[in-house]
């Protein structure tokens, strides 16, 4: 069904409405008083979020951002799905400590064309204006560039948290790396944002967006940062170089999976971040923990809402979560799983060989927890010879299996 705009003109019921949806989840809004002034003119605003097509896949950390933006075009409003071709050669350099190199253009156009078949699985396509910022950005030239740096200084760019400490610390900017926030700041203008979206850690490239409308002679657009989503782990953002990540487009079993081992203390966040159920909704699944209900079965909840968004819808879901209860709660083993041949020998270096561990000293701490199972049966002995001529189904922990034939 496609989303329809609110009439216009708003009332204060309608704007305070919005407001709550707006900011549920959200670390901070600048400025409110802006952003009710501009729900009063009762026009859908102009919200833009862009991304950097540095990966070709997309995890729920990401996905944060988006679903904010859907929580925007349920209110009517207009947005913009803004993908960094021309900033992603540059690379972002918000929050790391030396300078990222270069994406080529070809590997730029093939993330960028996975992130949009990505985006739709949480956008409305109807409602979605996907923009490339190098069809302003190539068009300033070198001379526009310059322009455009004359409106910022060296001072102001090593106030940036990143940059300060990479400087004190004597670490290396490229000049290149400046030009970041300035043409991020220079799409807004483009884009003629009302209200830009970004993570706690762009919040210095957002606020140059208002200073170069300011420049610019434009209204100056709101800003709404969005808290960067903790991993499985728990502790660390969600990120693929540390591992503690849920991709958007890994298998159902394998997203349910994850899900479900995310810390009981972190699963309201997940709740507030990634679900689409209302407040009220969430409030009444803590009320039944607070009355006994086990964690597990309302991470259940959440888990089916993932797997059915990302996997074609609720039957996807229910099917996760009875192949979650036939693995996990009736040690059965899953009908699919990887199947190898690999060399006979030690089971560590057979797990290892099969990639259910990344090192043989890894395997032999998970066969001493007891984190081992050959044909379903626990593995104790580190020393045990797997012989050529058989095939086995080896599992590490909960969720890892293989088949493997022994030659």
């Amino acid at each position: 069904m496609r989303l329809q705009a609110k009439p216009a003109p708003y009332s204060m019921t309608d704007i305070e409405s919005q407001l709550a949806l707006i900011k549920r989840g959200a670390d901070e809004l600048l400025i409110e008083a802006e952003l009710v002034e501009k729900l009063k003119l009762g026009r859908p605003l102009r919200i833009k979020a862009g991304f950097d097509p540095t990966a070709p896949d997309l995890h729920l950390g990401h996905t944060v951002l988006i679903n904010k933006l859907r929580h925007f075009q349920e209110l009517g409003h207009h947005v913009m799905f803004l993908i960094g071709d021309f900033t992603g050669m540059i690379g972002d350099p918000s929050g790391k400590n030396a300078t990222r190199p270069p994406l080529s253009r070809e590997q730029v156009a093939q993330n960028a064309k996975t992130y949009q078949e990505q985006v739709f699985k949480i956008l409305d396509p109807a409602r979605t204006e996907i923009c490339f910022n190098s069809a302003w950005c190539e068009a300033l030239g070198a001379a526009g560039l310059v322009r455009l740096a004359s409106h910022h200084t060296v001072a102001r760019m090593l106030e940036r948290d990143d940059f300060s400490k990479r400087y004190g610390n004597k670490q290396p900017i490229a000049i290149h790396e400046f030009l970041y926030p300035l043409l991020q700041g220079y799409d807004s203008v483009a884009m003629k944002a009302d209200v830009e979206l970004g993570g706690t850690d762009q919040k210095f490239n957002l606020l140059m967006g208002r200073e170069l409308q300011r420049h610019y002679a434009q209204p100056q657009q709101c800003i709404l940062t969005m808290p960067l989503l903790e991993g499985l782990d728990g502790v660390n953002k969600m990120s693929k170089s540390l591992g503690n990540y849920v991709g958007i487009s890994e298998a159902p079993d394998e997203i349910f999976g994850k899900l479900m081992s995310v810390p009981d203390t972190l699963m309201w966040r997940y709740f507030d971040l990634l679900s689409f159920k209302s407040a009220a909704e969430i409030g009444a699944l803590k009320k039944q923990v607070a009355a006994g209900t086990n964690p597990r079965d309302v991470k259940f909840e959440l888990a089916k809402e993932i797997v059915s968004r990302f996997h074609g819808g609720a039957q996807a879901g229910e099917a996760a979560l009875h192949n979650f209860i036939a693995r996990f709660q009736r040690s059965e083993i899953p009908d699919n799983m990887p199947e190898l041949t690999v060399a006979a020998g030690a089971i560590p270096q057979v797990l290892k060989q099969a990639g259910l561990v990344a090192s043989t000293s890894e395997a032999m701490r998970m066969i001493e927890a007891g984190g081992v199972r050959a044909d379903g049966e626990k593995v104790g002995d580190k020393g045990l010879h797997l012989m050529a001529g058989n095939t086995v189904v080896l599992q590490v922990g909960k969720r890892k299996f293989a088949r493997v034939t022994l030659t």
